[in-house]
Protein backbone atom coordinates (compact mmCIF):
# COMPACT_ATOMS: atom_id res chain seq x y z
CA UNK A 1 0.00 0.00 0.00
CA UNK A 2 2.84 2.39 0.85
CA UNK A 3 4.49 1.94 -2.56
CA UNK A 4 1.19 2.49 -4.41
CA UNK A 5 0.37 5.60 -2.34
CA UNK A 6 3.81 7.13 -2.88
CA UNK A 7 3.66 6.32 -6.61
CA UNK A 8 0.21 7.91 -7.07
CA UNK A 9 1.23 10.94 -4.98
CA UNK A 10 4.24 11.46 -7.27
CA UNK A 11 1.99 11.09 -10.34
CA UNK A 12 -0.56 13.64 -9.12
CA UNK A 13 1.86 16.18 -7.59
CA UNK A 14 2.38 18.42 -10.66
CA UNK A 15 -1.32 18.61 -11.55
CA UNK A 16 -2.31 19.18 -7.90
CA UNK A 17 -1.18 22.79 -8.23
CA UNK A 18 -3.75 23.44 -11.00
CA UNK A 19 -6.85 21.59 -9.80
CA UNK A 20 -8.62 21.35 -6.44
CA UNK A 21 -9.87 17.87 -7.32
CA UNK A 22 -6.40 16.57 -8.19
CA UNK A 23 -5.02 18.28 -5.07
CA UNK A 24 -7.60 16.42 -2.97
CA UNK A 25 -6.51 13.12 -4.56
CA UNK A 26 -2.85 14.04 -4.00
CA UNK A 27 -3.45 14.88 -0.33
CA UNK A 28 -5.43 11.67 0.10
CA UNK A 29 -2.48 9.65 -1.25
CA UNK A 30 0.03 11.56 0.89
CA UNK A 31 -2.13 10.96 3.97
CA UNK A 32 -2.42 7.25 3.16
CA UNK A 33 1.35 7.05 2.68
CA UNK A 34 1.92 8.82 6.01
CA UNK A 35 -0.54 6.45 7.68
CA UNK A 36 1.36 3.46 6.27
CA UNK A 37 4.66 4.87 7.52
CA UNK A 38 3.00 5.63 10.86
CA UNK A 39 1.77 2.04 11.18
CA UNK A 40 5.25 0.68 10.44
CA UNK A 41 7.00 3.04 12.89
CA UNK A 42 4.36 2.63 15.59
CA UNK A 43 4.33 -1.16 15.18
CA UNK A 44 8.12 -1.25 15.55
CA UNK A 45 8.05 0.96 18.67
CA UNK A 46 5.36 -1.21 20.25
CA UNK A 47 7.26 -4.43 19.45
CA UNK A 48 10.68 -3.16 20.59
CA UNK A 49 9.80 -0.92 23.53
CA UNK A 50 6.18 -1.81 24.34
CA UNK A 51 5.22 1.86 23.78
CA UNK A 52 1.51 1.36 23.21
CA UNK A 53 0.84 5.11 23.54
CA UNK A 54 2.62 5.71 20.19
CA UNK A 55 -0.42 4.27 18.38
CA UNK A 56 -2.69 7.03 19.72
CA UNK A 57 0.02 9.66 19.22
CA UNK A 58 0.48 8.69 15.57
CA UNK A 59 -3.29 8.78 15.04
CA UNK A 60 -3.37 12.34 16.42
CA UNK A 61 -0.43 13.42 14.22
CA UNK A 62 -2.02 12.04 11.05
CA UNK A 63 -5.45 13.46 11.97
CA UNK A 64 -3.85 16.84 12.67
CA UNK A 65 -2.17 16.80 9.26
CA UNK A 66 -5.47 16.00 7.50
CA UNK A 67 -7.30 18.71 9.47
CA UNK A 68 -4.57 21.29 8.77
CA UNK A 69 -4.62 20.55 5.02
CA UNK A 70 -8.43 20.69 4.94
CA UNK A 71 -8.60 24.02 6.77
CA UNK A 72 -5.90 25.45 4.49
CA UNK A 73 -7.87 24.58 1.34
CA UNK A 74 -11.32 25.50 2.68
CA UNK A 75 -11.30 29.25 1.81
CA UNK A 76 -10.59 28.51 -1.89
CA UNK A 77 -13.30 25.86 -2.03
CA UNK A 78 -15.88 28.09 -0.32
CA UNK A 79 -14.99 31.02 -2.61
CA UNK A 80 -15.56 28.82 -5.66
CA UNK A 81 -18.79 27.28 -4.35
CA UNK A 82 -20.17 30.70 -3.40
CA UNK A 83 -19.36 31.95 -6.93
CA UNK A 84 -17.00 34.64 -5.71
CA UNK A 85 -15.24 37.04 -8.05
CA UNK A 86 -12.06 35.35 -9.30
CA UNK A 87 -8.79 36.44 -7.73
CA UNK A 88 -6.95 39.03 -9.78
CA UNK A 89 -10.04 40.39 -11.54
CA UNK A 90 -11.22 43.89 -10.64
CA UNK A 91 -14.86 44.41 -11.60
CA UNK A 92 -14.33 48.15 -12.12
CA UNK A 93 -11.47 47.45 -14.55
CA UNK A 94 -13.61 45.02 -16.57
CA UNK A 95 -16.52 47.47 -16.60
CA UNK A 96 -14.25 50.29 -17.80
CA UNK A 97 -12.76 48.09 -20.54
CA UNK A 98 -16.23 47.13 -21.81
CA UNK A 99 -17.31 50.77 -21.81
CA UNK A 100 -14.28 51.63 -23.98
CA UNK A 101 -15.53 49.32 -26.75
CA UNK A 102 -16.83 51.38 -29.67
CA UNK A 103 -20.63 51.44 -29.67
CA UNK A 104 -21.01 50.95 -25.89
CA UNK A 105 -22.62 53.77 -23.92
CA UNK A 106 -22.45 52.18 -20.44
CA UNK A 107 -22.69 48.95 -18.45
CA UNK A 108 -24.45 47.97 -15.24
CA UNK A 109 -25.63 44.89 -13.38
CA UNK A 110 -22.20 43.35 -14.00
CA UNK A 111 -21.31 40.11 -12.21
CA UNK A 112 -18.17 37.99 -12.53
CA UNK A 113 -17.76 34.56 -10.95
CA UNK A 114 -15.89 31.30 -11.32
CA UNK A 115 -17.60 28.39 -13.08
CA UNK A 116 -14.76 26.18 -11.88
CA UNK A 117 -11.12 26.71 -11.01
CA UNK A 118 -10.12 27.26 -14.65
CA UNK A 119 -13.11 29.09 -16.17
CA UNK A 120 -14.61 32.45 -15.30
CA UNK A 121 -18.01 33.80 -16.30
CA UNK A 122 -19.56 37.24 -16.68
CA UNK A 123 -23.10 38.56 -16.88
CA UNK A 124 -23.74 42.21 -17.73
CA UNK A 125 -26.28 44.65 -19.06
CA UNK A 126 -24.73 46.73 -21.84
CA UNK A 127 -26.33 49.98 -22.99
CA UNK A 128 -25.60 50.54 -26.68
CA UNK A 129 -25.32 53.78 -28.62
CA UNK A 130 -27.50 52.10 -31.25
CA UNK A 131 -28.59 48.57 -32.14
CA UNK A 132 -27.29 48.69 -35.73
CA UNK A 133 -23.89 47.23 -34.78
CA UNK A 134 -25.05 44.98 -31.93
CA UNK A 135 -23.45 41.77 -33.27
CA UNK A 136 -20.18 43.55 -33.97
CA UNK A 137 -20.14 45.08 -30.47
CA UNK A 138 -21.01 41.72 -28.89
CA UNK A 139 -18.11 40.03 -30.71
CA UNK A 140 -15.72 42.83 -29.68
CA UNK A 141 -16.76 42.58 -26.02
CA UNK A 142 -16.48 38.77 -25.93
CA UNK A 143 -13.06 38.92 -27.60
CA UNK A 144 -11.92 41.58 -25.09
CA UNK A 145 -13.18 39.53 -22.14
CA UNK A 146 -11.36 36.41 -23.31
CA UNK A 147 -8.07 38.02 -24.32
CA UNK A 148 -7.64 40.61 -21.55
CA UNK A 149 -9.39 38.95 -18.60
CA UNK A 150 -9.53 35.24 -19.56
CA UNK A 151 -13.32 35.27 -19.11
CA UNK A 152 -14.44 32.45 -21.38
CA UNK A 153 -18.20 32.51 -20.77
CA UNK A 154 -20.28 35.68 -20.95
CA UNK A 155 -23.96 36.53 -21.09
CA UNK A 156 -24.62 40.04 -22.33
CA UNK A 157 -28.01 41.75 -22.29
CA UNK A 158 -28.11 44.68 -24.69
CA UNK A 159 -30.30 47.72 -24.02
CA UNK A 160 -31.10 51.06 -25.67
CA UNK A 161 -31.60 52.81 -22.32
CA UNK A 162 -30.31 52.23 -18.81
CA UNK A 163 -32.29 49.05 -18.02
CA UNK A 164 -35.76 48.22 -19.16
CA UNK A 165 -38.42 48.21 -16.48
CA UNK A 166 -38.77 44.75 -15.08
CA UNK A 167 -38.90 42.83 -11.85
CA UNK A 168 -35.35 43.69 -10.86
CA UNK A 169 -35.30 46.20 -8.03
CA UNK A 170 -31.67 46.23 -6.95
CA UNK A 171 -30.72 49.10 -9.27
CA UNK A 172 -32.25 52.29 -10.69
CA UNK A 173 -34.85 52.25 -13.44
CA UNK A 174 -35.57 55.22 -15.70
CA UNK A 175 -38.73 57.16 -14.95
CA UNK A 176 -41.43 56.67 -17.56
CA UNK A 177 -43.81 59.55 -18.26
Amino acid sequence: ALVVDVFTAVLTYAESKKSMNIKAAFLHNVTDALASIGVIVTGALILWYDWIWTDAAMTLVISGYVLWQSIREMPKVIHLLMEGTPEGIEIEEVEKAIEEVEGVKSTHHLHIWQLDENRDALEAHVVLEGRERMDEVKFAIKELLLEKFQISHSTLEFEDNHCQIGRETDHDHPKMS
